[in-house]
């Protein structure tokens, strides 16, 4: 029966641990795929969030414009309601 020398067993041990650092590196929690996928995670949420904080800039404008003033109250009328003033004629011109 033949022993195991002290250089074999650190060599054994030394590739044990290498094998499982290796493993850890490319599979599981922490690994390269695990922190690419929280990357485009976490780049998707950034995207989202500065599309929400435009849409909320733009709301915030138009908060305020309709609260100052009647002409974007009649702007939006016109828009939304098709709203035209008395004496004024509406054309309605179609394209080809």
């Amino acid at each position: 029966m033949r022993s195991i020398r002290p250089q074999h067993g650190f060599l054994l041990i030394a590739l044990v641990a290498i094998g499982y650092l290796q493993t850890r590196l490319w599979v599981g929690d922490g690994s390269f795929a695990h922190v690419a996928a929280l990357q485009a995670q976490l780049d998707t949420r950034f995207e989202e969030n500065e599309r929400k904080r435009t849409r909320n800039r733009l709301l915030k404008a138009e908060i305020i414009d309709l609260r100052e003033g009647l002409d974007a109250v009649e702007e939006k009328a016109r828009a939304d309601f098709g709203l035209i003033k008395e004496g004024e004629t509406f054309l309605l011109l179609v394209g080809q």
